[in-house]
């Protein structure tokens, strides 16, 4: 597993996010995994979103590891920010590695988690689908540390 950028992304004692957005390019896979196990980790009145800067269609082996976890992606869609009220967003969690991760349009608290793509991810369908699979795992020994106070 690829280590934090930042263990926790508030001071200690300080309230948790109330608005995450996580945040990629295409919207296809890392944030659309990362939205799904957040929201089911989320506390009460916590909001989870997931935007790319050129979003494209969510990447059936995203839907099918959340599956795998026991989340229904079901209505998960790939958009772009102007599909997330920006103005409730008090985290965003950046998820490029190998490409330019989006700009956020406004000073907002930032974590970067850089995870490899899995959609790029080469190979036979067996290990494509561990490609995803592991950034599943990693994003879910990350996303507590969001939530904890």
């Amino acid at each position: 597993m690829m280590p934090m950028h930042s263990a926790r992304p508030h001071a200690e004692g300080a309230p948790g996010p109330r608005g995450v957005l996580f945040l990629c390019v295409a919207n296809s896979a890392r944030s659309q995994i990362a939205e799904g196990l957040a929201r089911r980790l989320a506390p009460p009145g916590v909001r989870v979103w997931s935007a790319g800067s050129e979003p494209g269609t969510i990447h059936p082996l995203a839907v099918q590891v959340l599956t795998e976890a026991g989340v229904d992606a079901s209505a998960q869609r790939s958009k772009g920010l102007d599909a997330v009220p920006l103005d409730e967003v008090d985290l965003v969690v950046t998820l490029c590695a190998e490409e330019v991760c989006p700009l956020f349009p406004r000073p907002v608290r930032k974590l970067h988690w850089p995870l490899p793509d899995p959609a790029r991810a080469a190979g036979t369908d067996a290990e494509r689908l561990a490609a995803f699979r592991a950034v599943r795992d990693d994003l879910a020994a990350r996303l507590p540390t969001l939530f904890a106070g």
